[in-house]
């Protein structure tokens, strides 16, 4: 009897336990924490926070984001990004935003946000759009998106957009941290420094050399 008594007791505590997991939600442990970028406090992961006694209402604000950018590149696109670093406020609340402006068939080339899922909007224009499955199976996911169609890109998943209209486009996308990170794939594969052996690249992407030599010249 003392038997069942003591394992009913331990699958009780079990069961309490195991719902506590489950309840736990990490919620911010203040109102907010402004990032402090000129702190000297080791960075863990994010920024230090200003003493909230300073905070000013400049630190949660950003102007300027109705104003087009400048599409007059080799890529057609410009993007106006709106984290951490120009909304200090921004600091360990997991969002921001980024505005896309593409010249006609301007493109977004592939690339990955490490830290989080994108969602976005078209404002103007007609936007084609599309992420890739992880391995094996690499499938395509894309649709064309027309003004005010909304699309998400998983995080860590390769996506691009590209203005397939003869005007140009606009849109919106909202993404699930602070600090969200971008990392281009013909940059990174092509342009790190040092540069990744061009022997490692040709077998890779099964071509000469001199392709790859080419390709690296460029970025």
């Amino acid at each position: 009897m003392a038997n069942q008594i003591l394992v009913l007791a331990v699958l009780t505590m079990t069961s309490l336990t195991c719902t506590l997991v489950i309840a736990f939600e990490p919620s911010p442990l203040q109102d907010f924490c402004v990032a402090d970028t000129t702190s000297s406090v080791p960075r863990v992961n994010g920024l230090p926070c200003l003493d909230s006694k300073l905070a000013q209402a400049d630190h949660f604000f950003f102007g300027g984001l109705h104003i087009a950018g400048n599409t007059s590149n080799p890529l057609g696109v410009r993007i106006t990004p709106v984290n951490v670093a120009q909304i200090s406020g921004l600091n360990t609340l997991g969002i921001s935003l980024a505005r896309i402006d593409y010249a006609p068939w301007g493109v977004t080339p592939p690339h990955t946000h490490p830290r989080a899922t994108e969602i976005l909007t078209v404002l103007e224009g007609t936007v084609a759009v599309g992420f890739v499955t992880s391995n094996p199976d690499n499938k395509l996911i894309s649709k064309v998106l027309n003004k005010g169609d909304v699309f998400v890109f998983p995080v860590g998943l390769v996506h691009y957009q590209q203005n397939v209209g003869n005007g140009t486009a606009v849109s919106l996308s909202s993404l699930s941290s602070q600090n969200p990170g971008v990392i281009t794939i013909a940059n990174s594969v092509f342009g790190a420094n040092p540069s990744i052996s061009d022997d490692v690249l040709a077998k890779a992407f099964q071509v000469d050399k001199s392709i790859i030599s080419d390709l690296q010249i460029k970025f």
